[in-house]
């Protein structure tokens, strides 16, 4: 399924959506301030080398690249990942991924001091906590805060909603939303989301417990890439339901952490062009190196949107490796659940 196709499909939708219930929240504690939902944006706008795109129902321009926080802290000299984030900013990414855990905060600190000298007024800038308490998740936000140098973060998400248990625990009375809200209010968050990696029955729950809770998140990160359309899949059945809600999408992992490239069945250009032909707002990749900086940039330059012919062609290549999920191993296997080696994260 393409971007055009998921489009036409979901401007309908959004209408009638409109008159939904949980886009009409009622006065609880869980409220969304945002805006209301409006027909999905369609036109990529190119400056230079990179693609800007909408930000679901924010409005907000934010570059079809977004340069993944976890990679900019394995460098073993703290210059050189400054050197690589603001060589990406000047280049034209402006969205920044980061997370509280990532290098127990080294990314974090990192990613401050790049954006120090005007830097941070250039970009969009994200970050994540994993606390599941209101307590937890307020210590968690101020320290990012202080590590990336600035008094709010653009958006901040809930990390690793990975358990059938997680929505719940976030949404109850003392949970992770309360803090996130208090902190929105105090001014030190613009927008909203959560992120997750195992399950898309996990991440429809989640939307499915905010609805109830009379809120709508306002972006959303997860797996998108050639083998997800063959294995419990985000792609079928969780990326309608975003882009019908005007909910804005963070694709990850479009090469699976180079597992997909071990296949040898995509080149990194070809997972960059699957994931950017989806309604993705932006398409978030680890950059580690000036070569994969490079890379990132020539898919961009290089894209355009792929028929349904060349779709079927790329998914046909990749169905038997995909099959078994062998090459996604963050759905079938806890090797990148940071929260469940980690428990004390969750508060």
């Amino acid at each position: 399924m393409n971007r055009r196709k998921f489009i036409e499909n979901a401007t309908v939708a959004a209408a009638l959506a409109a008159s939904h219930t949980m886009l009409h929240p009622t006065a609880s504690a869980f409220t969304s301030t945002s805006q209301s939902a409006s027909t999905p944006q369609t036109r990529d706008v190119k400056r230079g080398d990179m693609i800007f795109r909408k930000l679901g129902r924010t409005g907000e321009d934010v570059s079809a690249i977004g340069l993944g926080g976890f990679h900019i802290g394995v460098q073993r000299d703290e210059a050189e990942s400054i050197r690589l984030i603001r060589a990406a900013i000047d280049r034209g990414i402006n969205f920044m991924d980061n997370c509280w855990d990532y290098h127990d905060g080294g990314s974090e600190v990192r990613m401050g001091k790049a954006l120090r000298d005007g830097y941070r007024q250039k970009v969009f800038l994200m970050t994540k906590i994993d606390g599941r308490t209101k307590d937890s998740a307020a210590k968690q936000i101020d320290e990012s805060l202080k590590r990336l140098q600035t008094d709010r973060v653009d958006l901040m998400q809930i990390h690793e909603i990975i358990r059938l248990e997680d929505p719940d625990r976030c949404f109850n009375e003392g949970g992770t939303m309360e803090a996130i809200l208090e902190a929105k209010k105090a001014g030190k968050i613009r927008y909203i989301g959560f992120t997750g990696h195992k399950d898309p029955f996990v991440h429809l729950r989640m939307l499915e417990v905010a609805a109830a809770n009379g809120f709508r998140f306002d972006a959303v990160q997860l797996p998108l890439n050639v083998m997800d359309a063959h294995f419990r899949s985000f792609e079928r059945q969780v990326l309608p339901v975003l882009v019908r809600e005007g909910i804005g999408v963070l694709g990850m992992k479009s090469m699976g952490g180079e597992a997909i490239l071990r296949s040898k069945t995509v080149t990194p250009v070809e997972c960059l062009h699957y994931a950017l032909n989806l309604p993705t707002s932006t398409v978030i990749t680890g950059i580690n190196t000036q070569p994969i900086l490079d890379q990132a940039f020539e898919a961009a330059r290089t894209f355009k949107p792929m028929t349904e012919q060349q779709v079927a062609a790329l998914l046909a290549r990749t169905r038997e490796a995909a099959s078994k999920g062998r090459y996604e191993l963050f759905k079938t296997s806890d090797r990148l659940d940071g929260t469940a080696r980690n428990p004390q994260w969750l508060g």
